[in-house]
């Protein structure tokens, strides 16, 4: 067998970002649009900050927002925006309501007018709610029946005690409760333009598709309460959690780590830190409990990025019999990084994937728009990434090294692990104390 050799890592690209025009209207709506005329189309995202409400009332307008006005049925709605070879849909996260489409770039004034349709005058149908309510909660239910989705509720519940971050899905028998006029108050009360960030990207003029936006969203009421959320708290370690789900096969690993803004200092190298940890398929962690001993399939570790707050999230489903070594094992590869300098190959390695991911974000018109509002919902625009990149492109490993010693040390983690308490107690109380639970707790 002829081993082939790989060849080099070529040059780092500077990355190019496209000019945007932006326009606050007299409403307060921010329009924002860039130029991207790769395919005939247009990406849209309307970005509206939410913040805490009644959590149920809030999912469910996010999933009957666009079930009809006084004019127009969910039908109507969506027959008209396939005319244009357009869509549209809505979708919630514990920030903003965000609603989210495209359509050919012919038909974009079209688009607008049926979003402004939606945003001004959702009436929220009895028949329509009551179809989304029952799928909703059916939806809730398969989730609470899926260690995944226990174990990342168990872990917000930990990172975030009384915030309003700490639960992010309602309970069945809350959103049983809701009713059509709920939604209609709620959406009078937050569905308002003054901080909202509408983004369009494609196949267009820029300046005439802001014209057009005012025109379409001009008129829509500033009326409503301004939304603001407190700060995360800080994390604070506690016992090791451990919550019981007797009879598992698998057992749910999940940490939690600090991190900090984009716009702060230690970002790139916190970035770069992660990916040599857990961020992507040839880092540390996934080479010594995937490929070398076999507990695990698909490791992770990511940056979660939120308007109150930042953390590094990781994450691992682990055979039961292997949870302790594979705790073990992460807490290992947390300390040897936030101990020792990675090696020079290998933070070039991380350096070109963090590269080469930015330049691929925004390489379609859909990626583009999702980065711009996501950027934009944080007070930031695209030419940040530029800046991004740039210091990407500086960071030493000496920097990557003072990273992962303040944010990645194992004893500033707080750790959640789901599965069968009988088999896995024991070997986990070894390696730290633990506070176990049930999973109805």
């Amino acid at each position: 067998m002829t081993v082939r050799t790989l060849p080099a890592l070529g040059p780092n690209r500077k990355l190019k970002v496209p000019a945007q025009v932006e326009r606050t209207l007299p409403n307060g709506l921010t329009v924002i649009a860039i130029r991207r005329p790769a395919v005939p189309l247009v990406e849209l995202r309307l970005w509206l900050p939410f913040g805490p409400a009644h959590l149920a009332r809030s999912v469910l307008l996010s999933q009957t927002l666009l079930s009809g006005t006084a004019t127009m049925s969910s039908v109507q709605i969506a027959a008209e925006l396939q005319t244009v070879g357009g869509g549209l849909h809505a979708g919630l996260d514990p920030d903003r309501l965000m609603v989210a489409g495209n359509g050919l770039a012919t038909g974009l004034d079209r688009i607008l007018e049926l979003l402004a349709e939606v945003v001004t005058g959702a009436t929220y149908p009895n028949d329509e709610v009551a179809i989304e309510r029952d799928r909703l909660i059916d939806h809730i239910q398969v989730a609470q029946s899926q260690p995944a989705h226990l174990a990342r509720e168990a872990l917000l519940k930990r990172m975030y005690g009384k915030h309003p971050y700490a639960v992010q899905t309602p309970e069945p028998k809350q959103v049983r409760t809701v009713r059509p006029a709920d939604l209609r108050k709620l959406h009078a009360e937050r569905v308002h333009p003054a901080g909202a960030i509408l983004v369009l990207v494609g196949d267009l003029h820029p300046e005439r598709a802001i014209d057009a936006a005012e025109q379409a969203l001009g008129g829509w009421d500033t009326a409503g309460q301004a939304v603001e959320l407190a700060p995360v708290p800080p994390l604070t370690p506690q016992p090791l959690l451990l919550v019981d789900r007797p009879g598992s096969v698998q057992s749910s690993l999940r940490m939690a780590l600090p991190a900090v803004p984009r716009t702060h200092p230690d970002h790139a190298a916190l970035q770069l830190a992660n990916l040599i940890f857990g961020g992507y398929f040839s880092s540390r962690w996934v080479e010594n409990i995937r490929e070398d001993k076999g507990y695990t399939y698909g490791p992770h570790s990511m940056i979660e990025h939120s308007v109150a707050g930042s953390a590094l999230v990781v994450a691992a489903e682990v055979a039961t019999e292997v949870t302790g070594p594979a705790l073990l094992e992460t807490v290992y590869e947390l300390g040897r990084l936030a101990s020792l300098p990675p090696k020079e190959d290998e933070l070039e390695q991380a350096r070109q994937y963090a590269l080469g991911t930015l330049q691929l974000g925004m390489s379609t018109q859909a990626g583009l728009a999702a980065v711009a509002s996501a950027y934009a919902g944080v007070g930031l625009r695209v030419d940040f990434l530029a800046e991004h990149a740039a210091r990407l492109a500086r960071v030493t490993r000496d920097e990557v090294a003072a990273a992962a010693a303040t944010y990645l040390a194992p004893a500033r983690a707080v750790t959640v692990v789901l599965g069968d308490a009988e088999r896995i107690a024991a070997p986990l109380a070894v390696l730290a104390p633990l506070e176990q639970v049930g999973t109805s707790s």
